[in-house]
């Protein structure tokens, strides 16, 4: 794990210097930027991060118990030594953790606002979400569209079902996103998309399921092995959030969705009129060639967080008529671009990475 102060200091040149620009992204949290802890008391959203911080520890203190356990069914005296020795590096490292995730919902609190998180899901709001009218236009959730993304080892395809699901009273789109490892699947979510009669895309949850292979088992078939990162708005406190908006301002900051310590990601608007050459910070990491087919000066960029991960924040870029074309990690410059779609002629002239 990268400490926040590394993190820190590798942005304080290139990159870092428009993150400043920007009004300090998501007030800091993207950057992990160390604040001294809120006042007792100072808000909900501030008191949340608190209760957050101790059931971390709590859940710090079940792990580790847990782990002496089976390090007392440890019978070598070896490998008994190296297990207990390794459950207290983890609990420390853990325990580091929740600190740090603490850091990073109370710098988030920073950019929301102090009031509790609770978004009115008025059904009234919301229209069929096969209807090509309310479209957004850097989301084109269309059924049957389907995008292909490469990067990191992996190949991600995305595709609008001819399926919906009722969640809070509204109908939602289920948008299936798998992850490919070498030509197998290790990843299949079925994501929840609402959206709204002013076109803005509001995500209702997902249904996670990781898969992994195990050399010798005949057959060698995919197993089931987390379904961590699920959640469902109206579910056990869970709560819908704005995944893209269609009318964006920069500077604009909010969750995209909110399950206590389980999915609680975050964006910023950083750019709504992106076009290649125009900021050196944001074309970092951009392949050019990428870029100037798909934005002429209208793309979008977001900045995504999760204080579940506060050493770590993407940039995604979307383009009218296409949707998200790049993700961008810029602590290490690593990239998933899109290199296939079945529904705009751009598609056939994509580059490959």
């Amino acid at each position: 794990m990268t400490s926040g102060s590394t993190v820190r200091n590798e942005l304080q040149g290139g990159a870092g210097a428009s993150f400043a620009r920007w009004g300090g992204v998501l007030a800091g949290a993207l950057f992990m930027i160390a604040a001294g802890p809120s006042a007792a008391g100072a808000g909900v959203c501030s008191d949340t991060a608190s209760l957050q911080f101790a059931a971390c520890k709590a859940e710090v203190k079940d792990d580790y118990l847990g782990a002496r356990a089976i390090c007392l069914n440890t019978t070598d005296d070896a490998e008994h030594e190296a297990c207990v020795e390794e459950a207290d590096e983890a609990r420390s490292e853990d325990t580091e953790g929740c600190r740090e995730q603490r850091a990073a919902r109370r710098e988030l609190c920073d950019a929301l606002g102090e009031a509790a998180y609770d978004p009115d899901v008025d059904p009234a709001q919301f229209e069929d979400p096969r209807s090509p009218a309310l479209l957004n236009s850097h989301l084109p959730l269309a059924v049957g569209n389907r995008w292909t993304h490469e990067g990191g080892g992996e190949t991600v395809v995305v595709e609008v079902l001819d399926e919906t699901k009722h969640i809070e009273g509204v109908d939602c789109l289920v948008v299936r996103d798998r992850v490919f490892e070498d030509g197998e699947l290790v990843e299949d979510t079925d994501d929840w998309f609402g959206l709204r009669i002013n076109g803005d895309v509001w995500y209702f949850g997902e249904e996670v399921k990781d898969f992994e292979f195990f050399e010798g088992d005949d057959p060698e078939v995919p197993e089931l092995v987390s379904i961590d990162g699920s959640f469902k708005a109206g579910r056990d406190g869970d709560k819908a959030g704005t995944l893209i908006r269609n009318a964006p301002q920069v500077g604009d900051s909010y969750r995209q969705e909110w399950s206590a310590g389980n999915a609680e990601d975050a964006a910023r608007v950083v750019s709504t009129s992106y076009g290649y050459g125009n900021d050196p910070e944001l074309d970092a990491f951009v392949p050019q060639a990428l870029a100037e087919l798909l934005c002429n000066d209208d793309c979008w960029v977001n900045a995504e967080f999760t204080p579940l991960e506060p050493d770590a924040f993407e940039l995604k870029y979307y383009a009218p008529g296409i949707g998200r074309f790049l993700e961008v990690s810029p602590e290490d410059g690593s990239i998933v671009q899109l290199v296939d779609c079945n529904f705009d002629a751009r598609c056939a002239a994509l580059p490959i990475p």
